[in-house]
């Protein structure tokens, strides 16, 4: 997915990643690692959930034990589940969505601060969804909006200590994600509502995460959320 896809472009940039993933998605992060090392960087695999505070302490801790530093925190973890109405969404899955998407954010956020020095970036992913809501998506699309208000509000925050905070929001993307809780009708027919008939591949995201991360190419960048629509509009 994108996580996997900015992890391999980073490291084609010169920088060495960690990840931080569910246990269950052990396999899927060694796939990950070998593509970062293919590309003569280290690979840092930290498994756990960012819905647990101390965890995310942990996973930060970590990244400098391992690395000496930390110069970019990309904030990707993310739960959605379809439901046909409100009534069919549950307490339990309303508190996890938010608990994974913007908890998570936070936390992580807050760990990683100390460590961050001027020119520092932190980068989080939000989605047209939180700009135009999802009928289907109703929590989903609830923490996707607190994530681009938290980045425009973070940014302000750390604006005068030199760290940069934005948001890369994408229209359909091809991912393990969006398909996964959708009938296969549905599924065929994914991104298709958009100018350019189809999702996007991660690959085609992955470059904006690079574009926030540089302090060459984003110095006079925060607090903004970039839009990847295949030519669509953030209008309803």
């Amino acid at each position: 997915g994108i996580g996997r896809a900015v992890a391999v472009l980073y490291a084609r940039e010169g920088a060495n990643v960690a990840i931080v993933y569910l246990p269950e998605e052990q396999s899927d992060a060694e796939e990950t690692r070998d593509a970062v090392e293919s590309e003569g960087r280290a690979c840092l695999l930290i498994p756990g959930d960012v819905t647990d505070r101390e965890f995310c302490e942990e996973a930060v801790g970590r990244t400098v034990d391992q690395f000496g530093k930390l110069d970019i925190l990309v904030n990707n973890a993310a739960y959605q589940q379809h439901q046909d109405s409100i009534e069919e969404l549950s307490d339990e899955q309303w508190d996890h969505t938010f608990k994974t998407n913007i908890y998570g954010y936070f936390r992580m956020a807050k760990a990683a601060l100390p460590h961050l020095k001027q020119g520092s970036a932190i980068i989080n992913t939000g989605s047209i969804t939180g700009m135009n809501g999802s009928k289907s998506l109703l929590d989903y699309s609830a923490t996707k909006g607190a994530i681009h208000a938290f980045t425009k509000s973070l940014a302000q925050s750390v604006q005068e200590r030199g760290i940069r905070v934005n948001c890369v929001a994408p229209g359909p993307v091809w991912t393990p994600l969006n398909p996964s809780d959708s009938p296969a009708e549905e599924v065929a027919k994914f991104g298709q509502q958009v100018p350019y008939g189809r999702p996007a591949q991660p690959e085609e995201i992955a470059p904006g995460y690079v574009f926030f991360a540089s302090e060459g190419d984003s110095s006079y960048v925060t607090g903004e959320i970039l839009t990847f629509l295949g030519g669509g509009t953030t209008a309803a």
